[in-house]
Formats: structure tokens, sequence, C-alpha cells
């Protein structure tokens, strides 16, 4: 990444972490940051925003403590607070901010108050002033208001990161709160995927002169993205994943989303069922093990996961009439209260948001979101840094909506209403959704029978008691991560989060799919003219045999025929009664 104004420490980082080349929102927004502007940027995720306004806080902060004598007191003052929704965002801008400071660690602190670290330790961190502070609003807010963090003549830039989604988080109270505390002028950077009435509210409250930066992506980005949509009833979502999963329809890394806690272990024990192995993801699981479990993910140790996103303590869609979210809180009041037992949720976690997911090929909405924006989200966890992509969404029809009360998300009645309002939002920026059909669904009923005696498995016991028996787990696996793998990273490899959890009843035969079940059809219908001949790039679902399959199972005929062959001299075939008259005959003379 070619600045001339950078330090030479910046620029051996980055040529160290592979950045060669600017991305459109770091050439616009580095050089208007380092000139002390501030700015409002609306660029899509994935789109390098991080590094636009990590690389010129670092750069200020070093030209500012090289200006200043070794002993003046001002190079230990805490000089810019970056603002997350999320834990897990916290954790990957630390990462950034630590990796850009491999050759200047010195010079320049990084704290991260997010974390599940207790407030009197980071205490002590934070009396030590740190240059860079990371956290959310709330953590920032508690040390303000304990004065353990004094910024007040100090200070000189604040960010805040996906302020769209700061705000549907709540934190909007605590924003207010947080600029009594800060000096009168320093620099401002909203970073946000999208600009809603909300992100305008708070440009009012904290910019000044700002510079506006709406990048549009070019024709051919917009295009990496194919989305797909399956009308389907409750169980035949079920079928779908089933079929799509085991015969490797889609390739490469998926995310299935998933709106509530329940529905991530009744899936995973579901595909559990066929040897699919799947990770979960959700809030309750604690920040350790989320972030492990991403970070094994991108490296492609695991190929599904099952997440559920921030939807889960949201009151799902703001637009939906006041009836039906009161509704649905006293819905989600009486869930709460079955399930005290169970840890309680992270209300600063979220998957569709902040969370660097690399190399996704395809996103499937396995409940439909609660909001048009949370689809955007979720869909943009792939597709990302110029690589093609796919979602495919199933939607649940009114009338199907309810059929099997077994199996029924709660949310599935909303389904057609969100859809209609996402394929508005989707046409403003000229993107299709193209609805999804098999030309034969024949071929795919060949395969009911077994995902209902997979159903059948799947109880609401077994999803209870895999659902607690995981958290466990999982809590003492972040503690692992916590002390003893922090010194040995190697040992990390020996962890696994996609191991099976409590399959209530696993059916041997259920692992193999007998070759008169393999279908022997054409792709589908809406999916035959998806990027040319680049489906080997693609999250592709072309229901068409692997050709890695046609190659076992000629391979499996051939070793069948020479088989037959060597049958020849199978003795009950070669048995001559002549030659065993004979023989007998000889014995009796002897």
């Amino acid at each position: 990444m070619e600045f001339k104004e950078l330090d030479p420490r910046l620029s051996r980082a980055l040529s160290k972490l592979n950045f060669h080349k600017p991305t459109l929102i770091q050439t616009k927004a580095i050089p208007l940051a380092l000139a002390g502007k501030d700015i409002l940027a609306r660029a899509r995720t994935g789109s390098g925003k991080t590094a636009a306004y990590c690389l010129p806080i670092v750069q200020k902060i070093l030209l500012a403590k090289d200006a200043l004598p070794e002993s003046s007191s001002e190079r230990t003052t805490t000089r810019s607070i970056i603002l997350v929704p999320t834990r897990e965002l916290a954790v990957q801008v630390t990462k950034f901010l630590n990796d850009l400071l491999i050759y200047c660690s010195k010079d320049v602190k990084v704290t991260n108050l997010a974390g599940n670290i207790p407030m009197q330790l980071q205490k002590s961190i934070l009396s030590e002033m740190p240059d860079i502070v990371v956290a959310t609003p709330s953590r920032v807010l508690a040390h303000l208001e304990s004065q353990s963090l004094i910024v007040c003549n100090s200070l000189e830039s604040l960010v805040i990161d996906e302020a769209d989604l700061i705000l549907s988080y709540g934190y909007e109270e605590d924003l207010q709160k947080i600029l009594t505390f800060l000096p009168k002028i320093f620099q401002s950077l909203l970073m946000s995927a999208t600009l809603t009435k909300d992100v305008e509210n708070l440009k009012q409250l904290l910019l000044r002169n700002p510079v506006i930066l709406t990048l549009h992506e070019e024709k051919e980005e917009t295009n990496l993205l194919t989305q797909y949509a399956v009308r389907c009833s409750e169980i035949d979502k079920f079928l779908l994943i089933y079929v799509i999963l085991k015969l490797r329809l889609i390739k490469g890394k998926c995310i299935i989303f998933v709106n509530d806690i329940d529905r991530c272990y009744r899936l995973k024990l579901f595909l559990e069922q066929f040897s699919i192995k799947s990770c979960v993801l959700n809030s309750e699981l604690p920040l350790n093990s989320r972030y492990h479990i991403v970070q094994e993910f991108n490296k492609g140790v695991y190929d599904y996961i099952v997440a559920t996103d921030e939807g889960d303590f949201k009151n799902s869609e703001s637009n939906v009439d006041e009836e039906t979210q009161t509704n649905k809180k006293s819905s989600l009041e009486k869930k709460s209260e079955k399930k005290s037992r169970l840890q309680q949720k992270d209300k600063e976690y979220g998957v569709s948001r902040g969370v660097d997911f690399i190399n996704v090929a395809a996103v499937i909405n396995f409940d439909f979101p609660t909001s048009a924006k949370s689809y955007t989200h979720r869909v943009g966890r792939t597709a990302r840094a110029n690589q093609r992509g796919m979602s495919l969404s199933f939607v649940v029809p009114k009338e199907l909506v309810g059929q099997n009360k077994n199996v029924t998300c709660s949310t599935a009645k909303y389904d057609e209403k969100i859809y209609a309002r996402v394929e508005k939002k989707q046409s403003l920026t000229n993107s299709i959704i193209k609805p999804y059909s098999f030309n034969d669904m024949k071929q795919v009923e060949g395969f009911r029978y077994r995902m209902e005696d997979a159903l059948r498995a799947v109880t609401r016991i077994a999803v209870r008691e895999a659902r607690l028996k995981d958290v466990k787990s999982e809590i003492l696996n972040s503690e692992k991560l916590k002390s003893h793998f922090e010194d040995n990273p190697n040992d990390l490899k020996i962890l696994r989060h996609d191991t099976t959890i409590h399959p209530a009843r696993v059916q041997q035969h259920m692992k193999h799919i007998p070759s008169y079940l393999m279908p022997k059809i054409a792709p589908p219908s809406g999916a035959s003219s998806t990027h040319d001949d680049d489906d080997s790039n693609l999250g592709h679902i072309p229901f068409r045999k692997n050709s890695q399959n046609n190659h076992r199972q000629s391979r499996s005929s051939k070793n069948r025929h020479f088989t037959h062959k060597k049958r020849k001299n199978d003795p009950l075939k070669t048995f001559s009664i002549d030659d065993d008259f004979s023989t007998k005959k000889r014995q009796r003379k002897n």
C-alpha cells in the first residue's frame, strides 16, 4: 500500500501483511484523515474500512510522539478511542492494530476493553495510559464514569465503527454520555455500511464540517454476489439442506443462519445424523470460544458454521407494527423463563456484522432474517474482497406456516413480508434475487424418508441437553484458551468445536447415500446461467453429480466387474461330482 507520508515502520508492516494496493475507501479516506478532517464514510462490509481509520490514527500518534522529548508526560496519554458494537469486532480491530505495530510496538500501546476481563483489572491496565483504547460504548462509559479513563485533555481522535449497528444495539444514550467526558475539539471518524436516520442524527451531534464519502461499488463488484430464494415449507428446509450439503452441491465454506439458539442445535444434531460436521456460533458461547471458532473456520478447519446473528436479542424487525413487537416480546420473555438454567446471552455479540469471515463461498438463510437490513448484513459475509459468492434463502409462504409444528420457527410468519422488503431494497441497487427450484423434485423426494427419520431422532430433550452440554464444554474450552493456550498456541490444533455434542440416536446407515438415490438430472432452473464457466470459484448449487463421484462410481464398477471374473475359482461353481467320486474311491482302496 503506497502512501508517501506513512512512517517507514508502518510501510514495512503493511508489506508484511500483504497490503499492496489500497481499496477505494482507503484511497479516499486515509489522506483526508491524515489532514485532520472529520469523515463520515459509507462503504460495504469487507471493503477495508478498518485499515482506513487505523492507519491514520497510528501515523498521527507516531508523529506526535517523535516530536516530543523522551521525558515529556504527554508521551503517555490516551490519544484515540475506537468504539465498536461487538466484542468480536473489538478483538479483530485490536489484532489488526497489533499487526500494524509489529515494528513499533514499544512506541504505541493498544488496549482492548471489550473482553471479559474484570473492571478492576482493566483499571490497572488503563493506569498505564495506553495510546489507543478499543471497546464497546458501554465499557468505555463505565471507565469514564469511574475516572479510570481520563481523556478530557488528551483525546485527539474518536472512531465509531459500524455506526449504524452501534445505534441499533441501543448504544445511543451511552454515546451521548460519552461525549460529555470528551474535550471540545477532536477528530471524529464515522464508519458505516448503511446511512440510516440515526446515523444522520449522530453526524449532526458529533461531526464538524465532515467530508461524506458514499462509495458505490463498480458493476463488476456488485455482480459478484448471486442471490437465490426458495419458497418451501418448514420441513422442506431440512430436506433441501440435507440434499445440498450431503451431495456437496455447495463448494467451499458456508455460513448457515438461523433465528434462535435452539434452532442452532436442532440443525446441528440433524446434520450429525448424516455425519455432516458443523460448528455452532451464538451469543450463549464464551467470547474466547467464539473467537477461536471464527479463526479455525477462516483457516479452513471447519466447512460449516450454524450461526445466529444480532437478531437473538433485538426486537427483530423495527418496522413491524407495535402489536407484532409486543407479541414477540412476550414470547421471548416466556422462552427466557424456560431457559433460566442456560447461560445468559452476550448482549454485545454479533455474527452477521463485525466479524471478519474469510473466503466464505455461500451464505444460507435457513431461517429468513427478520429485517431487510439484517438480510443485507448476512449476505455481506460472502462475495468479499473481489471474490464471487452466493446466497440461498428459504422463504416459508403464509399458507405453509405452522404446518409442521415440531420444526416451525416463530419468525416464519413474517417471511413473505420481509422478503418483499428485501426484494424492493435489492432492486434499488440493480440486484435480483432469483427463484431457485429443481427441475425434477422427484429426485429430491427420494431423500425425504431419510430426512424424516433423522428429524424424529432430534427431539426437544435432545436439543436441550445438547445445548447444555455444548455450553458447559465451551466454558471449559474458553478457560483453557484463556490461560494455557496463550503460551502454547500450537496446542489449539487439538481443540475442536465441531465434535458430536449429543446425538439422540445416530443411525449408521444414514451416513452413506445409496447409488439409487443419487440424482441424474440437469442443474436446477435459475442456476444454469450463473457466471458461465466460473462455477469452480463459486459456492454454486448445481444439482448434478460431482465428477469425482462419477469417477469413484466408474472405478467401483470396474472393481465389481473384476471381482465377478475372479469368482470363477469359487469352489461352489467348480465343484465336479465325477472328480469327487473318483477321489473317494481311491481313498477306500488305500
